[in-house]
């Protein structure tokens, strides 16, 4: 959607209530006291009254914008803004666009945004085949900053979160390859912070993301031992570095994006805010080719989840380092 169609489109709080309205109300509205699915809209109030027991449910109860004092035109501006760029777009740039005064309420809207992105890809499992590995993205630990402990080198580092990485890769038939692309195409991707790389771990976020029926190809390692009686088919070889991004081609090309995406906007991300970061990025490379109609995607993630994103108040929360 152009910033024309999108000012067009709501001009105001009022335009914001009533595509919400609508949008609830097409996907229909449960009264969480018992159940029922029969309310009548009391416009005084702007809330739907159950049918049955009387109770209200108010607009953006049950949705990603529940509980949250900012209008709903920076919530749809938010949607807009972050829909209309393959990259992403840091908290401190949209407080600017947005002219709010506190940067924490526009840092927390966004991270919720984010959220319901995982929320909504989590729905899906990968099938077919499917390429897995890990990766390393650099990030900081309050925690260890705060003991002043001794920083370890190289993977190991606690400035390195350990991230599994899934994407389904079909093979191209001969008639379609083209010379210097690669010989198969990508599909849906998820990427999951993992809290170590035990094969137990790796094994549980595999079978939590990939259907028993997907075909995996992956690196021989002690960590993915776990996997090899878990899927239909599992195929773990030794690959040298340099034959890396020939064997497993879309999970490598996804890792160096998501890292100069992250790397370009943000100078420092916390590692546990990394998910909610790579979550943006791996719903829109599944949804590439949805171009102009990305804005009506993520708002029915957003009526459709309330976040289950929780922060701790940092003292340096209006830097930008937090993303």
């Amino acid at each position: 959607m152009k910033l024309l169609e999108f000012s067009e489109r709501f001009p105001d709080e009022e335009s914001c209530r009533h595509y919400l309205k609508d949008q609830r109300e097409k996907f229909g509205i449960e009264c969480k006291h018992c159940g029922c699915h029969h309310h009548y809209w009391d416009k005084s109030n702007n809330r739907w009254v159950c049918a049955k027991c009387g109770s209200g449910t108010t607009l953006t109860s049950g949705t990603v914008m529940h509980g949250s004092k900012l209008p709903l035109l920076y919530w749809f501006t938010a949607i807009h803004l972050l829909t209309s760029t393959k990259k992403t777009f840091s908290a401190l740039e949209m407080q600017h666009q947005l002219g709010h005064k506190r940067y924490q309420p526009i840092w927390e809207m966004m991270h919720k945004l984010r959220s319901v992105m995982g929320m909504r890809d989590d729905r899906y499992s990968l099938s077919g085949s499917i390429e897995l590995d890990e990766a390393f993205f650099t990030s900081e630990n309050s925690d260890i900053e705060k003991k002043n402990e001794k920083l370890k080198a190289g993977a190991g580092s606690q400035r390195k979160s350990k991230v599994l990485v899934m994407i389904e890769s079909t093979p191209i038939d001969d008639g379609e390859k083209k010379k210097g692309k690669k010989d198969r195409k990508p599909g849906h991707l998820k990427m999951k912070v993992l809290s170590n790389l035990k094969a137990d771990t790796i094994s549980e976020k595999a079978e939590e993301a990939i259907s028993d029926t997907g075909k995996i190809i992956a690196d021989k390692s002690k960590s993915h031992t776990g996997i090899d009686d878990k899927f239909k088919e599992t195929k773990t070889i030794v690959i040298p570095p340099e034959q890396a991004t020939k064997i497993l081609p879309w999970v490598h090309t996804a890792i160096s994006n998501a890292k100069s995406q992250l790397l370009d906007m943000y100078h420092g991300i916390k590692d546990e805010f990394l998910q909610n970061y790579l979550n943006e990025f791996c719903w829109k490379f599944n949804r590439h080719t949805f171009a102009e109609h990305l804005f009506d995607r993520l708002m029915v993630a957003s009526v459709s989840y309330v976040s289950t994103f929780k922060h701790r108040v940092y003292g340096n929360i209006n830097t930008p380092s937090c993303g």
